[in-house]
């Protein structure tokens, strides 16, 4: 089986570099006018409730059907949402989850920690039961942090947390064939459906 894990494409808040976190932004304009059609068309497409997700894979797989799994929802940046890194440099909380690496919990959010976690628990549980129903392809539209906390825990080869930070509208397609006995996943390629140009 492959999974194809994508990111959504872009919003407001992107082209400001605005935390966005739990905050439902849809896509901007620009964001909805870059992105193309995918090159395969699958029945079910995973997205989150969050409305940049559903509108990314209705643009990216028109015709499919969309199932949330809200486990898979970005990071809950708390008190940090909305706000760009001008706007909170100067905020010490900021700077003490700055110097954590960002592992410490946001104020009134989540921490990477519990974060990861429950990205990690939804994302095992739809693999195995793709794998269980004998699917060929599983597509999920969520989130770069999604991405990261799935990809550091299940992909080979290894790459850290940050590094697995996927362009808007670009993923990883993924070889589950070493999942049952190892849980891991094998990197197949990355794609993008984002066109250069508006």
């Amino acid at each position: 089986m492959l999974i194809v894990l994508l990111r959504h494409g872009e919003t407001a808040y992107n082209a400001q570099r605005r935390y966005q976190g739990k905050s439902d932004i849809p896509l901007s304009a620009r964001g909805r006018a870059r992105l193309r059609t995918a090159d395969f068309a699958p029945d079910v497409v995973l997205v989150t409730a969050l409305c940049r997700t559903a509108q990314t894979a209705a643009a990216g797989f028109p015709g499919a059907r969309q199932a949330v799994e809200d486990d898979l929802r970005e990071m809950d940046f708390g008190d940090f949402e909305g706000k760009t890194y001008g706007e909170l440099k100067v905020d010490p909380a900021y700077r003490a989850w700055l110097a954590s690496g960002g592992e410490a919990a946001c104020p009134n959010g989540e921490g990477k920690e519990a974060f990861c976690a429950r990205v990690c628990r939804a994302f095992e549980r739809l693999v195995d039961d793709a794998l269980a129903r004998g699917a060929e392809r599983l597509v999920i539209v969520a989130h770069g942090g999604t991405q990261m906390a799935a990809l550091s825990r299940f992909a080979e080869p290894h790459r850290d947390y940050y590094d697995w930070n996927a362009p808007l509208a670009g993923g990883f397609v993924l070889d589950a064939a070493q999942w049952p006995e190892r849980r891991v996943l094998r990197v197949v390629k990355t794609v993008c459906y984002m066109e250069e140009k508006a």
